[in-house]
């Protein structure tokens, strides 16, 4: 028998850190692709006092989706509701509450409460929603859980860096050449083949195999998110082994001088295969420096190609 109408569903955590704290991390978007698989990118539309108005892009049973959302946060109280303004189909309407409550001074429960409907109360659109938010409900709240309990174990192996070249060209002409990574195997020694879906304008699958150093290829995935001639932004989804997370952004500023076009990586190093890769005497210092190394020696090729191409173009 198919269940039509609204759907509430709930799903909860004990998390070895106090309420606070993890309130504070589910309040502060901008960490969260770091903090939550699905998520892609999330980005402010517009922030008032206590409200603010996002569009979040993430996965939902494997393909990428782009909605936006109107959260009130109540830090005293420890909520946080959020309500979709703009739904991607089968998604009819969607809301729901963080709510985090204190069990003692160093443990808290973290409730996830969502509550849906399919477009024209469609029985194949509401499963297919049911799998969707209960997938992306756990991955959530263990990987919030992971994030918070390991929070300080992880800054060691956390790390930010940026790559940025001056291209006397325009940044329309360099975003092009970033954004048509169809055309990097022409385009780009070190990339082997390329496979691009945008079936959505502006939300990109990027498949790619890439040369080491070594004359060895290996094979990533990564999801973009693309804003015309400003930015790309993307979360890596298939990761080598030294890594358990791996995001950025390509930015383009304009200046005086041209256009200052910059990569950005956010990486979290995956400890346990450091010797496996490295051998038995590497630690996170080394495995820093590979992954730093590896990641930049591939962006700065390709801005050096991008800067050719813009050059070429004015």
């Amino acid at each position: 028998m198919s269940q039509t109408g609204l759907r509430e569903v709930e799903h909860e955590i004990t998390i070895s850190a106090p309420a606070a704290a993890v309130y504070r991390l589910i309040a502060d978007v901008a960490n969260w692709p770091r903090i939550f698989p699905p998520t892609i990118y999330v980005d402010h539309v517009e922030k008032g006092e206590g409200t603010e108005r996002i569009r979040i892009w993430a996965t939902a049973n494997g393909e990428a989706k782009n909605w936006t959302s109107f959260r009130t946060l109540d830090e005293k109280a420890l909520t946080i509701i959020f309500r979709q303004e703009v739904s991607t189909p089968p998604v009819a309407a969607m809301g729901g509450t963080w709510i985090i409550e204190p069990l003692d001074g160093a443990t808290s429960r973290v409730r996830l409460l969502h509550d849906y409907r399919a477009i024209d109360d469609d029985s194949e659109g509401l499963a297919w929603i049911d799998e969707a938010v209960d997938r992306n409900s756990r991955s959530e709240l263990a990987a919030l859980k992971t994030n918070v309990e390991l929070a300080h174990a992880a800054e060691e192996v956390t790390f930010s860096f940026e790559d940025t070249v001056q291209i006397n060209g325009s940044a329309k002409d360099v975003y092009d050449f970033i954004n048509e990574a169809h055309l990097w195997s022409e385009r780009l020694p070190h990339v082997a083949t390329v496979r691009l879906e945008e079936d959505t304008p502006g939300l990109q699958t990027l498949e790619m195999d890439t040369r080491a150093k070594d004359g060895s290829t290996h094979t990533t995935k990564s999801f973009r998110v693309t804003f015309p001639s400003h930015k790309i932004a993307y979360k890596q989804v298939t990761l080598p082994a030294l890594m358990t997370l791996h995001t950025g952004y390509w930015t383009f500023a304009e200046n005086a001088d041209g256009v200052a076009a910059s990569s950005q990586h956010t990486v979290v190093l995956n400890t346990e295969n450091i010797t496996k890769i490295l051998g038995p005497d590497a630690g996170i210092a080394e495995a820093r420096e590979y992954v730093h190394t590896a990641l930049s020696t591939n962006s700065r090729a390709t801005l050096g190609h991008a800067k050719a191409y813009a050059e070429q173009q004015a």
